[in-house]
């Protein structure tokens, strides 16, 4: 064999080999044309669903509405709250206080005029029963006056001592009318007198048990607040 010989089947070997090359490249691409590689798709939250089409397996997602999850409080901020509702409370108290603290004041000084109001009434009452007993007495003690003055011998004596054209038996028998007049007018003076001395002797008992009342009250409201105070 020549040197042309050996030439001739070098190239034709090299040739083989590139036209393998080429086909095997070409195999290649074609598969890698037939196998499409599908993207690979996150899901955030959710399930897959496997959708078949045609022999090709395509995974698409579902989406599902997730509740979005409530940051859990620490122990500080559960110390914090209770803090905030302590004052908050605290404050409340304080604010009512005063108005309950007014309140009761109110409410003593009330029951203190209305106390006093009764007692000066049953002061007035008593000193009206104070003035009818005076007049009662008055009355009476003119009443027996009369009585004595009308018994003949103090007519006969003061038909005397009177000096004029008048005669004695007209004296003694004016005197005696007169003391007559005297008496009625002054007896049913004393009646209305003794009436109107019960009427307020029965207002006086019913003040009085009304300021008895009123004090006892008065008295247990005192000791409550001042045992409040303490």
């Amino acid at each position: 064999m020549n040197y042309l010989s050996k030439v001739v089947i070098v190239l034709g070997a090299i040739l083989v080999a590139m036209a393998g090359a080429a086909g095997a490249d070409a195999q290649t691409k074609k598969r890698k044309r037939t196998v499409a590689q599908r993207p690979v798709i996150a899901i955030p939250q959710g399930e897959a669903e496997i959708i078949s089409q045609a022999g090709n397996t395509i995974v698409q997602p579902v989406y599902t509405t997730q509740p979005s999850a409530q940051p859990t409080p620490t122990p500080a901020d559960v110390y914090e709250q209770r803090i905030r509702d302590l004052n908050a409370r605290i404050k409340k108290l304080e604010s009512a206080k005063p108005n309950e603290y007014d309140e009761k004041q109110k409410r003593l000084l009330l029951n203190l005029d209305i106390l006093t109001r009764a007692e000066q009434r049953s002061e007035s009452l008593r000193k009206q029963v104070f003035e009818l007993t005076e007049k009662e007495s008055t009355v009476r003690t003119r009443l027996d006056q009369i009585d004595m003055d009308s018994r003949p011998e103090m007519i006969a004596r003061s038909s005397t001592t009177f000096t004029g054209s008048m005669k004695p038996e007209e004296i003694r028998e004016m005197r005696t009318k007169a003391l007559e007049s005297e008496k009625r007018n002054l007896q049913a003076l004393l009646v209305e007198i003794v009436a109107a001395k019960q009427s307020v002797q029965v207002s006086l008992t019913r003040s009085d048990e009304l300021v008895d009342r009123l004090r006892t009250k008065l008295e247990k409201e005192i000791d409550d607040a001042l045992k409040d105070e303490e």
